[in-house]
């Protein structure tokens, strides 16, 4: 198997053969562990992968993207996921700044299901970079622009890309790095706290049991900041408060302890919030 591995691998490097190299080897992303390492170091492939992606951008503005290019460029992403996830190639994945490659994909708005395949794809990559908890992720992913991309994909997206990305916000919130940059400012902490407000007003109307815990557990960590909390006391939508999402919390256990533990966060001894400059 590993022989095949390797002759696909060859064959990315020629653009006669790339498109069924890129999805073969996207079928053994699961089944081949160190798929990652070989494609990392063998010459010419990640110029190759990124030379897939950067062939698509003309298709996006105007979008014009049709599905044979969303699939061909998704089994390149898939490839990239596989990389960004693994021990052994995550840290140079990052210092290439590979995933700035991505973010062109996270500004586009076309509702079509090649556009949209696009941005779920990609947001994967991203998901994979932050589920691995390291510092040197978040700390990379606070000097780009991840955080108003995720705000706008989950706003506007599918309900599969607002739960994709709300639990890469998520992830950042949770680093305390994350944290504090969020609440450093008011204007960031508000653009967060707008959209999960709009988040919850939706699925008020259009329940959804995974994406309702992303949001909770964004909120119950935005709480652990005293100024955010002092804030979420007067901003927490109503709906968090009452029953609207008895039904969904009757089967997720988990978010409902979530959403009790913010609301006696909430509840607890009031902060005195002196807003600094900074939040001015």
């Amino acid at each position: 198997m590993d022989q095949d591995v390797y002759t696909y691998i060859n064959q990315l490097s020629n653009p006669d053969t790339r498109e069924n190299a890129l999805l073969e080897l996207s079928k053994k992303r699961e089944s081949v562990s160190d798929l990652a390492v070989m494609l990392w170091n063998s010459f010419g492939t990640i110029g190759a992968l990124l030379q897939e992606i950067v062939n698509i951008y003309p298709s996006i503005t105007p979008p014009t993207l049709t599905a044979q290019q969303s699939n061909r460029v998704c089994n390149a992403l898939a490839l990239l996921q596989n990389v960004a996830s693994h021990p052994d190639t995550r840290s140079a994945f990052l210092q290439a700044h590979i995933p700035l490659f991505l973010y062109p994909f996270l500004h586009t708005s076309s509702k079509t299901r090649p556009f949209e395949y696009l941005r779920l794809t990609s947001l994967g990559v991203i998901g994979a970079l932050v589920k691995t908890d390291e510092q040197e992720v978040i700390t990379f992913l606070l000097t780009t622009e991840i955080i108003p991309l995720c705000l706008r994909i989950m706003e506007s997206g599918s309900e599969l890309s607002k739960t994709v990305a709300t639990f890469i916000l998520q992830k950042i919130l949770l680093d305390d790095s994350g944290l504090s940059y969020i609440c450093q400012t008011y204007d960031r902490f508000s653009h967060v706290a707008i959209i999960l407000g709009k988040m919850v007003i939706s699925l008020a109307k259009e329940p959804s049991s995974r994406l309702l815990k992303h949001v909770v557990r964004c909120y119950l960590r935005l709480s652990d900041n005293s100024r955010a909390r002092e804030a979420l006391r007067r901003c927490l939508p109503d709906q968090l408060r009452d029953a609207t999402f008895n039904q969904c919390l009757q089967e997720d256990r988990s978010t409902k302890h979530w959403l009790t533990m913010l609301i006696k966060n909430l509840e607890s001894g009031n902060d005195s919030m002196q807003i600094p400059a900074t939040m001015e």
